[in-house]
């Protein structure tokens, strides 16, 4: 397959709408081609700059009033319609808010994820990964300082099978925070961390997330801290790389 044919499905890759089989060829093709490379960062960049930017737009909040006021039960002569009136209203009312409640929620971690999606793959797609490149936690962890808003440990990986790439400093909803990478048997993992927040919490909260594009995602708490971790890796390699982090913490 041709590098044209390929870069037709960037889009599609980005959107999660590739079957898995294609994604999985895209994502290792890209791994060795620059041009694809270079596109697939474009994209990714341009798509999440959209993301940024609709969230300066929200809905008027007096919108809320209106539909209340629409829904409202007229005056009535009777004294029960009346009050079956109002009771309608009510749950229509409550009805609303659950649902945008609901809504709102898996909106929220349908955005905040498609981000952390897309900072990896741009992170895969980059040709200088990581600003800091060592393997050495030693000399990792200490470039963070002044950097980020807070300190984090980074575990202890002699006699495993994961090795440390680097990091590099990263922004989510404009927050800054850590991105450390690793390798494990020739699969990437994006390790993100930030200081978490109850608006973090509510929408990711723990365990795993969703399988987006190719990839893995899951999520925890620990120490008023939130990590999340992407990779094309198994389930086994996720929680021993979270356990390692969790013991580090400790």
């Amino acid at each position: 397959m041709s590098c044209d044919s390929r870069q037709q499905k960037i889009d599609a890759y980005l959107d999660a709408e590739l079957p898995e089989a294609e994604a999985r060829e895209l994502d290792a093709h890209l791994r060795t081609c620059p041009a694809c490379s270079s596109q697939t960062l474009t994209r990714s960049e341009l798509k999440r700059s959209i993301h940024i930017a609709g969230k300066k737009f929200a809905p008027d909040p007096e919108f809320r009033k209106q539909v209340q006021a629409s829904i409202s039960p007229k005056a009535s002569g009777r004294r029960w319609g009346w009050i079956v009136e109002v009771g309608t209203a009510c749950a229509a009312v409550l009805l609303l808010i659950l649902g945008s409640m609901v809504w709102m929620r898996q909106s929220q971690r349908q955005q905040l994820v498609g981000e952390l999606t897309d900072l990896h793959v741009a992170t895969l797609a980059s040709a200088n990964r990581v600003d800091v490149v060592s393997s050495d936690r030693h000399t990792v962890k200490p470039w963070f300082q002044g950097k980020v808003p807070f300190t984090f440990n980074v575990p202890e990986l002699q006699g495993s099978p994961f090795e440390l790439i680097g990091g590099k400093v990263t922004y989510l909803d404009q927050a800054p925070g850590a991105e450390l990478l690793f390798t494990v048997r020739k699969h990437v993992l994006s390790v993100f961390i930030f200081k978490d927040s109850p608006e973090l919490a509510h929408a990711l909260g723990s365990g795993e997330l969703v399988r987006k594009l190719s990839f893995n995602i899951e999520s925890w708490a620990d120490g008023g801290l939130r990590y999340l971790i992407i990779t094309d890796a198994g389930r086994s390699d996720i929680d021993d790389l979270r356990k390692r982090f969790v013991q580090a913490g400790q």
